[in-house]
């Protein structure tokens, strides 16, 4: 095993206490690290990707640019880099917005209960989405984004639901 395949596990103050394979967290429901990125272009639109149907939960959903997991001994806003340029093949700066603590269980048997940082960004170049992690993308205006949750919940990603009402909230958008 490889600490690629390992999360941080921490206390409720995003302190470390160790390590765990990342599927057995989920299924223990510990919590660990994890981190959220929202990336919007100049003209105010976000960037919402939809998972692909392979993933291990929430496939097919709509939710932020994207979110991972640092693994061991990784900075948090450097794994965060790196998982936007794995997931939609480009970089950008990125400025930390807030985190917040959140616990969702899922149909298979597995659980998130993560320490999200969320961090945002603006990118006005071309999106190169990795087709194993997004099936599609779409820039749209926070507004419409409301109302897509506000009719169509079930559309969208546990934390997404959660993290995009904080997001605005803290971001005045």
């Amino acid at each position: 095993m490889t600490n690629t395949d390992e999360v941080i596990l921490v206390d409720e103050r995003d302190s470390p206490l160790g390590r765990m394979e990342k599927m057995e967290a989920h299924r223990r429901a510990l919590l660990h690290r994890a981190f959220s990125v929202f990336v919007f272009n100049s003209a105010g639109e976000m960037l919402l990707q939809r998972r692909a149907q392979e993933k291990y939960h929430s496939a097919g959903l709509w939710t932020n640019a994207c979110c991972s997991h640092p693994r061991p001994g990784e900075d948090t806003a450097r794994a965060a880099e790196r998982r936007l340029y794995e997931e939609l093949g480009f970089t950008m700066p990125l400025e930390k917005a807030f985190e917040f603590t959140y616990r969702s269980e899922f149909d298979n048997g597995l659980t998130e209960h993560e320490f999200d940082h969320v961090f945002t960004g603006v990118y006005d170049g071309e999106v190169h989405p990795n087709s194993a992690e997004v099936s599609e993308h779409s820039w749209l205006r926070p507004g419409d984004i409301r109302v897509r949750l506000e009719r169509e919940p079930h559309q969208f990603t546990s934390w997404f639901r959660l993290a995009f009402p904080m997001l605005c909230e803290k971001k005045k958008i």
